[in-house]
């Protein structure tokens, strides 16, 4: 079971309370993880990822363990902690400005 923490916004759209627990098959990483979330949560289809491309999308940010996963591999292994539910993979807003 992956925990998942949305940002109050995205919770909103797509009408959950708290975090989002959802079962991935095969091998644990963030392309797996997504895509479990828009299956299950499709409201949010487009608002992390660009529906095409599938790259993410610009001021929105994926942590799991503290470390900021947003520019690796979405094909790569997420940590174990996140895997068996331990830790949650964070989906956060980003801002800029200054």
């Amino acid at each position: 079971m992956i925990r998942v923490v949305l940002p109050a916004h995205l919770r909103s759209l797509a009408h959950v309370n708290g975090e989002v627990r959802l079962d991935v098959e095969g091998p644990v990483t963030q392309r797996a993880v997504l895509d479990a979330l828009e299956a299950g949560f499709p409201m949010l289809v487009g608002t992390l990822r660009d529906q095409a491309t599938k790259q993410r999308r610009p001021f929105v940010r994926f942590y799991a363990c503290e470390e900021d996963l947003s520019h690796e591999s979405m094909d790569a292994p997420l940590p174990d902690a996140v895997a068996t539910g331990t830790e949650p993979y964070l989906v956060i807003g980003a801002m800029a400005g200054g």
